[in-house]
């Protein structure tokens, strides 16, 4: 740190704050710490009774807090993503579109790990909306060495993005609801209200819900159906559970699906099946999403639309968070379940 005049301060930092005063109007900061002086604010530094400032003399290989969180940000992020101004330091980076956060988690550990760096991120797999925040990064003191950013821009290039969206598929959806009960109109269909809703807040269209009697030929007939008019998605609701009754399994095998796993650590949802039909992902859900606000289909469904193949392990894994608190006041997806 040094002292010069103000004329000789234009690209230096400020090493601390100026207060500016405007009588009856304002009294706070003017010129915050870290600031690098340009040469039109020569004339207000000297409105406010600066002749000389202290500055930090930043060397050649010495990055400004700035200038470091716009490298991080840069490395570290996938095609498309955009960034804040730095403000004290800190870029928070913005997903432009709705879809799937990917983190190479192992390489933010590592970067993470790295002196004086630091990038805070959601959780991998977090379903973002349009123009969210998804990490924000900045650098502890508030000069840094050149060379750690460039160290982590070379892990960066090693590793691919660290951060990245997989963008939303606007889907069309088959539905397939199933229950006897439902089919002969002694209780309500309740899709609609439930997963009716969550499939049109997604983007996707429903193309057609089938109801269907608990019976193996019908359900196979429906989706079969379905399949033939285009579905990208086959949706099929109840006849899960162990009840001789539930026969919705049988069906989807029938139309000629091959189940890739049946049963999730999730609950509400353990029930889940999800099977394929040549190209065409079958989702098959037991009726507690009827019920509970969220269930497994919000973990599963985003990855659908994200073009994610779900193998068994990935199902598994949702075992850590899988556990829904049922909250009076529903948060999610900014809470545990799922993540």
């Amino acid at each position: 740190m040094k002292k010069i005049k103000v004329e000789d301060a234009v690209g230096t930092v400020l090493a601390h704050d100026m207060t500016r005063i405007i009588r009856g109007k304002f009294k706070g900061v003017g010129f915050k710490k870290g600031y690098i002086v340009k040469k039109e604010d020569i004339p207000e530094l000297l409105k406010i009774g600066k002749q000389t400032l202290y500055v930090l003399d930043l060397g050649k290989d010495q990055l400004h807090e700035n200038d470091a969180a716009r490298r991080i940000s840069k490395a570290i992020s996938g095609p498309g993503l955009e960034f804040s101004e730095p403000r004290e330091g800190k870029i928070n980076i913005i997903t432009p579109l709705a879809g799937l956060l990917k983190i190479n988690v192992e390489a933010l550990l590592r970067v993470n790990k790295m002196e004086s760096i630091i990038v805070a991120t959601l959780k991998n797999t977090f379903p973002c909306r349009k123009g969210e925040i998804i990490a924000a990064t900045r650098i502890i003191p508030l000069t840094i060495p050149a060379k750690n950013i460039e160290a982590l821009e070379a892990l960066a290039r090693e590793t691919g993005p660290i951060l990245s969206i997989a963008p939303y598929k606007s889907l069309k959806v088959g539905a397939v609801v199933t229950g006897s009960e439902v089919f002969n109109g002694l209780i309500t269909d309740d899709f609609g209200p439930s997963v009716g809703q969550k499939i049109k807040k997604a983007g996707c269209t429903l193309i057609k819900k089938i109801l269907v009697p608990d019976d193996v030929k019908a359900i196979a007939d429906a989706i079969l159906e379905l399949k033939k008019r285009g579905c990208e998605l086959i949706i099929t609701t109840g006849g899960l559970s162990v009840d001789p009754d539930d026969v919705t399994r049988q069906g989807v095998i029938t139309a000629g699906a091959n189940v890739s796993f049946y049963g999730s650590p999730v609950l509400p949802g353990a029930m889940l099946m999800i099977s394929q039909l040549s190209d065409i992902p079958v989702i098959s859900l037991p009726a507690c999403v009827f019920y509970y606000k969220q269930t497994v289909f919000d973990l599963v469904f985003p990855r659908v639309l994200a073009n994610e193949k779900i193998n068994s392990d990935d199902i598994a894994a949702m075992g850590h968070g899988g556990l829904c608190m049922n909250c009076k006041v529903c948060h999610y997806p900014v809470c545990s379940f799922g993540r």
